[in-house]
């Protein structure tokens, strides 16, 4: 018996640190994700004024349609992963993400940055519950605590009661439970599927469904002058000048990187464990709001920052401090 226990405990290292070397690869794609998505936010919101949601949308999911056929689908096997025989559930997705993506950009263009990703933030609320519920993932205590201590703070930034509750950030909140249903998804599709054909099948629901806003509403002949919202949605389309033109490039290069980066990151690791690093687009939100807007957060806002921060590197701690040391004398898997 005795000497069974050292062949059965290295048996299972390998496993340990392959899932080890898995979760750490998901939360460094999370973190250049979000720095990516934050970046292009902040890009759309500067434009939101001037040009229409749709025409955005397009222009930058040609942009990301490129990349990813030019260089992410050759760098992970070539043009036969398109065939997918999950084509449902690649188009579940793709229309989830289009919701979260609209309903986002809809009400960014009324909201301060900082608020709209404030309201944002209950996603990985969403994705822990959808995480157990419909993937069976087991979630430990801890971590569901550290998620409800990032929360909290989400709660604090709110501050509920306060005039941020207006109709415009219900908008925000439809967009977190959407996005939290791409996730989930992601995860299903991540058993058998490249992160680049994930990402190609959602910029192509981007250009089926932007097109068709182009087409219906692309004259201009729906938007009234009433509401930022609608404004947006529904400006007649115009032709770009040559910065605002190579801005809306650099929102597809950004919206390339970051959804192969995000969909990598979910088809790796447990939705449950990589969800509460999505909270770093709330600081990084605040400063592109106080960089190119001047919205200063006040010191309600830093106790938020403060919670939402330490719950994310505690859960980082809690699940890859054991495996941590094994994680950097390996090198990261490739991708499946």
């Amino acid at each position: 018996m005795s000497s069974q226990t050292p062949q059965g405990k290295e048996s299972a290292t390998p496993l340990g640190e392959a899932k080890s070397a898995s979760n750490l690869l998901g939360i460094v794609c999370v973190i250049a994700a979000v720095f990516a998505f934050t970046t292009q936010d902040m890009g759309i919101k500067w434009l939101s004024g001037d040009y229409a949601l749709h025409q955005i949308v397009l222009i930058r999911a040609f942009v990301a349609m490129t990349i990813t056929l030019g260089i992410l689908v050759p760098l992970e096997g070539g043009y036969r992963n398109l065939v997918t025989s999950r084509l449902p559930l690649h188009l579940a997705r793709g229309l989830a993400i289009v919701v979260a993506n609209m309903t986002f950009f809809t009400g960014l263009a009324s909201l301060p940055i900082g608020e709209a990703t404030a309201l944002f933030f209950v996603a990985p609320l969403f994705i822990t519950a959808l995480s157990v519920l419909l993937l069976g993932e087991k979630v430990g205590l801890r971590r569901w605590v550290a998620v409800l201590i990032g929360l909290s703070g989400v709660i604090v930034m709110l501050r509920p009661g306060d005039e941020i509750f207006r109709a415009a950030a219900l908008l925000p909140v439809a967009a977190a439970f959407a996005y939290a249903t791409v996730q989930i998804i992601t995860r299903k599709l991540g058993l058998g599927e490249k992160a680049s054909t994930m990402a190609f099948y959602i910029q192509l629901t981007f250009i089926f469904v932007s097109t068709g806003f182009g087409l219906a509403a692309g004259d201009g002949r729906y938007a009234s002058g009433g509401s930022p919202q609608l404004e947006f949605l529904l400006r007649a389309w115009v032709w770009p000048s040559a910065g605002d033109a190579l801005i809306i490039f650099g929102i597809g290069v950004l919206n390339a990187v970051a959804s192969y980066l995000i969909s990598q990151a979910y088809r790796t690791s447990e939705a449950g464990l990589i969800a509460p690093f999505e909270y770093l687009a709330m600081p990084l939100a605040l400063f592109w709001g106080v960089v190119m807007w001047g919205e200063w957060p006040d010191g309600v806002t830093w106790i938020g920052i403060a919670l939402i921060g330490g719950a994310g590197l505690y859960v980082f701690y809690r699940e890859t401090i054991r495996g941590a040391l094994i994680a950097r004398r390996r090198p990261m898997p490739r991708n499946r």
